[in-house]
């Protein structure tokens, strides 16, 4: 498998990861007495949703910064990595509550965001399409 179709695996996956945990995120607080009853206590499990962060971060790094340094060298998709990251890390560690159930999901779209744009440039990287390349101009130097 060549790094370019990896690459567009891992997007692929980060962006289905990163919106699974934001789905999660949501969904739990509202199921929290149901998930024992229904054998799914682990999902509230603070080992498993940090397990599922960390996942996330990985696949975000691996994807991310190397089709940065590698294909498209735009720092959109790197600040939404980052920002998406903020907010699930702020949200776990500060937030509680109702503001923690919407900060916490927004922040799974974030990074589900960084990884469709990610995958945006590197596509359109490889075909020269500008649509979403928002293309430097470029003065020519003699």
């Amino acid at each position: 498998m060549t790094a370019k179709k990896l690459r567009s695996k891992l997007d692929h996956i980060g962006m289905t990861a990163s919106t699974l945990c934001a789905i999660h995120c949501a969904i739990v607080p509202l199921l929290l007495t149901f998930l024992p009853l229904a054998g799914l206590g682990f999902l509230a499990n603070p080992i498993f949703e940090w397990g599922m962060i960390i996942l996330a971060l990985l696949l975000g790094v691996s994807s991310i910064f190397l089709s940065y340094f590698r294909t498209h060298r735009r720092a959109f998709p790197l600040l939404l990595l980052l920002a998406g990251f903020a907010l699930v890390i702020a949200g776990h560690i500060y937030l509680r509550g109702w503001i923690e159930a919407i900060v916490v999901p927004l922040g799974g779209l974030t990074i589900a965001a960084a990884h469709f744009v990610n995958f945006k440039y590197v596509d359109v990287c490889k075909t020269n399409d500008h649509f979403f390349h928002f293309k430097h101009n470029h003065v020519n130097r003699r």
